[in-house]
């Protein structure tokens, strides 16, 4: 992420329309691209604990949804920031930006559906379904550029023909989806064994780790 943001910020030539405020792409983009990506792991782990009684499955897909929650906050924000200058204005309701609004509200309805209920089994039911009837929404927002009529720009990176960028503006962009996805993986893994821990708190095998690092 560190050589991402130095080679976009200060290497990357300026665009030929928009200047020097077409450098938030390199933060807007990759947290796109993962308020997109974290909702699709969420369907299919949710999919996967609801077939196959994983336990895991259900944990991976609770502990991304503020994750992903948060991805998506930020590609609204710098959307924002970017719109203001290019668009002349911070918000419209354009197809690609009122579908991701959706999205985000959505990352919040999972986890309220989560905590709404005191039987864990329920909770994890009832999320599970909210994350696998609400992907509907990612191809929504993919497509509702190509859609509907929308002053949002369309794909640059996997646009027909190649991508739409010269190699010095592309190869920070990439390192920094690379380094966001990676800031996700991190994040997961922690969340997912704090809540594994707290979920099996009166287990044998978690008092043994606790007693284990005391003695330590």
């Amino acid at each position: 992420m560190i050589s991402g943001a130095y080679l976009g910020l200060f290497q990357a030539p300026a665009d030929y329309q928009q200047g020097d405020s077409f450098r938030i792409i390199y933060v807007h983009v990759p947290a796109a691209w993962l308020s997109l990506m974290v909702y699709v792991i969420m369907a299919v782990a949710a999919a996967i604990g609801m077939i196959w009684r994983m336990k895991m499955a259900f944990v991976v897909a609770i502990c991304s949804a503020p994750l992903g929650a948060v991805f998506t906050a930020l590609a609204l924000i710098t959307g924002a920031i970017w719109g203001k200058p290019i668009w002349g204005t911070w918000w419209t309701w354009d197809a690609r930006l009122t579908s991701e609004l959706i999205l985000f509200f959505l990352y919040f309805g999972v986890m309220a559906t989560y905590h709404a209920f005191d039987d864990r089994k329920t909770a994890e039911k009832a999320m599970a379904m909210l994350c696998i009837v609400g992907v509907v929404i990612v191809p929504i927002i993919h497509y509702s550029v190509e859609w509907w009529s929308s002053l949002h720009q369309g794909a640059t990176i996997f646009a027909e023909g190649g991508p739409r960028m010269p190699a010095d503006m592309l190869t920070p962009l990439l390192l920094m989806i690379g380094g966001f996805m990676f800031f996700y993986g991190y994040a997961l893994f922690i969340t997912c064994q704090t809540m594994v821990l707290k979920n099996e708190r009166k287990s044998r095998w978690v008092r043994e780790v606790i007693s284990r690092n005391h003695s330590r």
